[in-house]
């Protein structure tokens, strides 16, 4: 088998193995060389994610309903209104939150693979309570809140900036993912 050949066979296994369409580098007049680059770029590494043996994230929590558009309030998905999105599912309230959630996935996911805000600042993977949030900047940040004390107070009396830019570098070193998975990991 020739190597352009070889190439894409590969290509088209991974794309079905995660369920992305498959392009060559015919389908665009390109060299083989830059559908290389395509298949080097990052994939979403669930298996760093808070989520459950069914990949259910933020304990069933509706990701939508924490942002204005939602209510702004952590409320309880619905099993029968649910979505699965690279890997992880979601489970929402309504099924407009469900909508909403499809038309930008990106913008509702939690930051960190929905592991502690405060805690991922500092190089840890802590379980959250989905009750305890702050939406800034479009961005979920989820905290741990129960008997060793509440990281979201401890984010809000420190700089958010700092702990950000600290939670940011931590999550690409643990998951290897852009921070903001769906944009480049610098942005």
């Amino acid at each position: 088998m020739n190597s352009q050949k070889h190439t894409t066979l590969t290509l088209a296994l991974a794309a079905a193995f995660f369920g992305m369409p498959v392009f060559t580098a015919q389908s665009f007049g390109q060299s083989t060389q830059a559908v290389s680059s395509v298949a080097a770029e990052p994939i979403r590494n669930i298996e760093e994610w808070d989520i459950s043996k069914s990949n259910l994230a933020i304990d069933g929590y509706d990701p939508v309903a924490y942002f204005p558009e939602g209510g702004s309030k952590a409320k309880k998905g619905k099993k029968s209104i649910s979505t699965t999105y690279e890997g992880v599912t979601y489970r929402f309230a309504t099924e407009e939150n469900r909508d909403v959630f499809l038309a930008n996935p990106a913008k509702f996911e939690p930051a960190y693979g929905g592991w502690c805000a405060w805690a991922m600042s500092k190089g840890s993977k802590t379980e959250i309570d989905p009750k305890s949030f702050i939406v800034k900047d479009d961005r979920l940040y989820l905290f741990y809140k129960g008997i060793f004390g509440n990281t979201k107070k401890d984010w809000l009396d420190g700089d958010h900036g700092q702990l950000e830019s600290s939670a940011d570098d931590e999550w690409k070193a643990i998951s290897g993912e852009s921070p903001r998975f769906g944009k480049p990991a610098d942005q």
